[in-house]
């Protein structure tokens, strides 16, 4: 027996409480918290209970793969209520296959509706209306479903692709449309014969880019049929020289109708295919929208409960400013506004407020094509729009980075999300000068690639201490003064005179004396600390290396990139650089995901002329570089070669491609040769490569082994038979 002192000094620590401890229901919470895929998969991998916790509260699940394979289907997800099938493979061709009315095609539809009995809503691609038919048979629950298809549309009666999901799914309050290659005239048709369906809708997404966009007729029907919209996204024809183009009567239509819009957006196709703008236009377009001052003030009242509206109208609307004053003091819940080709909108040097700044509530702004637009308009709409997270300059050429600058420092504390584009007065350089009052705080950025010297000194100093007008409130005059990083921002006492008029205050940005012993500190390291998303266009035979020098040197947390090429290279006879520049991005460590979006690139495919070059070098000049980048997911668009209609990957762009090791998804919206595809093969953590052909139009019969469906099949078999370590 031990001691008694051996005894006395023995202590028994309490329990621990382990995770495993909390209940499943507070487990299941938390794993419903978790939306990283990736993180979710590892969760469930630790124990059974946590296996079991992540099978039943997970919801959304996308399925990729053959549905050949249904032995491989999982059954373990009862509770997911939203599947995505628009992934299964062979990817844009039918879903059912051989054929799409046979017993087999219900076998499958029965299966898939035995695995996931409370799908509610479904995402799935249909080349086939039969395809729609029998998914909606089998579930009739149905309350959202998206559409996918950029095949052209076979030869049947309008409305054949809609008519089914309607008539078999009544509950159905949600469709989308924006990824579906249809007509117009499919819709209204559609709505027509099932009146009950088209009552119970209350979201409708038809920014469809396959086609010119609705006519006015088209959306007053699809209002009248529709009265319970709340959401309404719709691509439009606004151009007036159309046979009938969307005007006043569309417009009143849609706010008498549908009185009840929380989301209206309307586009003019136009937009949605090209949004880029000439940068030498002065901001006015040829003609001018058949749309007034008057209607769009009858619209606004007749919405009171709009939350986010897009007016991107493509043609001169004038003298908007009255409207819009109508807009902020009767919608008092909008918080979005996105508005294209509309002029007038603010003036800027009157006494008091007018047009958007009008809209107090504001927090998304998106501004295109303004063309009388000035630096006192911008810095008007930031005082009086002081909760703005998100703002969009685009094709505002009579704005410059004063106007920018005395913004940003107005908005500093709410403004994360900047996009300035197509501003025939900011460059990238002086883009990221613009916003240095929050280079500490934004988080998503989109400039052009317009390199150009920065300002000299001198001119900088001129232009910064110069004096502009700026009428604020006492609130809001301690948040305008701030020191960062060295530089100064103060108010200065007030100066009147009698050709001012009201009080105004003088702004100056002056460097401290202090800050010249701190060369190595972060403002003049041009540091951006949250910088996650990075969105860049730049025209064809442009270099990306002088985007560090221009000030974007230092991304630590920086994670997703966007770059858009656009340009003809055939007026570009020969290439001045071998790279195009991305292996400079390695100096953004955690850089994982990339767009490289190439699609507008226009050249010769295989007849490029003597002296010209083909598409391939131009391939190999973007892409060269690429495996030095710890990419995880890769989005790219080929160039195209338009008379003859082929967007599809070189021998170069595989090569340069395969050798990207740590790449997990790879999607290319294009078409690829089978014994190209053989190459991707070789990278080591692939387990998700898909050739999509969402170009417009997609070629219907392929006569070479790009996408053919044995093609597919056979590079997935080899694709799936290799052994992952994960």
């Amino acid at each position: 027996m031990p001691s008694e002192s051996a005894t006395a000094g023995t202590s028994f620590s309490p329990p621990r409480t382990h995770l495993h401890d909390l209940p499943d229901a507070i487990l299941s919470i938390i794993f419903s918290l978790v939306t990283d895929t990736r993180s979710r998969n590892s969760m469930s991998l630790v124990c059974r209970k946590w296996a079991v916790a992540d099978r039943s509260s997970r919801t959304t699940l996308t399925l990729r793969g053959n549905v050949g394979n249904l032995d491989r289907l999982p059954s373990c997800f009862r509770s997911v209520t939203n599947l995505d099938l628009s992934f299964c493979s062979p990817w844009g061709h039918p879903l059912f296959l051989p054929d799409p009315l046979s017993e087999g095609a219900h076998f499958v539809a029965r299966f898939l509706a035995q695995h996931f009995p409370n799908i509610t809503s479904l995402t799935f691609y249909s080349r086939h209306p039969a395809t729609v038919q029998i998914l909606a048979y089998y579930f009739p629950s149905l309350r959202s479903v998206k559409l996918v298809r950029f095949h052209q549309r076979i030869t049947v009666p309008a409305g054949a692709d809609l008519i089914p999901l309607f008539a078999h799914c009544p509950s159905l309050s949600s469709l989308d449309l924006s990824h579906f290659y249809c007509w117009t005239e499919d819709i209204p048709a559609a709505l027509h014969d099932h009146p009950a369906s088209a009552l119970a809708l209350t979201h409708l997404n038809l920014l469809i880019l396959s086609t010119d966009g609705f006519q006015s007729q088209e959306l007053q029907a699809i209002a009248v049929a529709c009265p319970n919209l709340l959401h309404l996204l719709a691509s439009c024809r606004f151009d007036p020289r159309f046979v009938d183009f969307v005007g006043d009567a569309a417009l009143l239509s849609i706010a008498t109708n549908c009185n009840k819009l929380r989301h209206l957006h309307l586009a003019d196709a136009s937009s949605l295919s090209s949004p880029r703008s000439d940068p030498d236009a002065d901001g006015f377009s040829h003609e001018d929208a058949r749309i007034s001052a008057q209607a769009l003030e009858e619209m606004f009242i007749a919405l009171p409960d709009l939350e986010d509206l897009t007016l991107d109208v493509c043609h001169n609307v004038r003298g908007a400013g009255v409207a819009l004053e109508v807009l902020g003091s009767k919608c008092r819940r909008l918080r979005s506004l996105k508005l294209g080709q509309f002029h007038g909108i603010c003036r800027g040097d009157a006494p008091r407020s007018d047009g958007i700044a009008l809209c107090r509530a504001l927090e998304s702004l998106c501004i295109k094509n303004s063309g009388d637009l000035t630096d006192l308009g911008l810095i008007a709409i930031a005082r009086g729009c002081p909760r703005l997270s998100k703002l969009e300059i685009h094709g505002c050429h009579g704005i410059s980075s004063y106007g920018v600058m005395s913004m940003v420092c107005c908005l500093r504390k709410t403004l994360v999300d900047v996009g300035i584009s197509c501003c025939k007065q900011l460059n990238a350089a002086s883009s990221l000068q613009a916003l240095e009052p929050i280079r500490d705080r934004v988080e998503h950025l989109h400039i052009d690639c317009v390199w150009g010297a920065p300002d000299s000194e001198d001119a900088a100093e001129k232009k910064d201490t110069r004096d502009f007008d700026l009428n604020y409130s006492s609130e809001a005059n301690e948040d305008h003064g701030f020191a960062n990083g060295g530089t100064e921002y103060r108010n200065h006492g007030p100066r009147r005179s009698e050709a001012d008029g009201p009080m105004k205050k003088k702004w100056k940005c002056s460097s401290g004396c202090e800050s010249s012993n701190k060369a190595g500190s972060e403002f003049w390291s041009k540091t951006w600390p949250r910088l996650r998303s990075l969105s860049l266009w730049i025209a064809v035979g442009e270099l990306l290396m002088p985007l560090a020098a221009a000030g974007l040197a230092y991304c630590p947390a920086l994670q997703e990139m966007k770059i858009k090429v656009e340009g003809d290279c055939r007026l570009c006879a020969k290439l001045t650089m071998p790279a195009f520049g991305l292996n400079s991005l390695v100096r953004f460590p955690r850089l994982s995901k990339m767009n490289l979006d190439c699609g507008e690139v226009t050249g010769y495919a295989l007849s490029a002329p003597v002296g010209q070059m083909d598409i391939s070098l131009w391939e190999r000049s973007y892409l060269n570089g690429i495996g030095e980048l710890a990419l995880n997911q890769l989005d790219y668009w080929p160039p195209q070669d338009r008379e003859m209609n082929s967007r599809s990957l070189t021998l170069p762009a595989v090569g340069l491609i395969s050798e990207c090791v740590t790449l997990r998804k790879l999607f290319i919206h294009g078409t690829a040769n089978e014994h190209f595809l053989k190459m991707l093969l070789r990278i080591p953590k692939l387990r998700d490569m898909q050739l999509r052909e969402d170009y417009y139009p997609a070629p219907e019969n392929d006569m070479s082994t790009e996408m053919r469906v044995d093609s597919c099949l056979r590079f997935e078999n080899e694709l799936n038979r290799r052994s992952l370590l994960d």
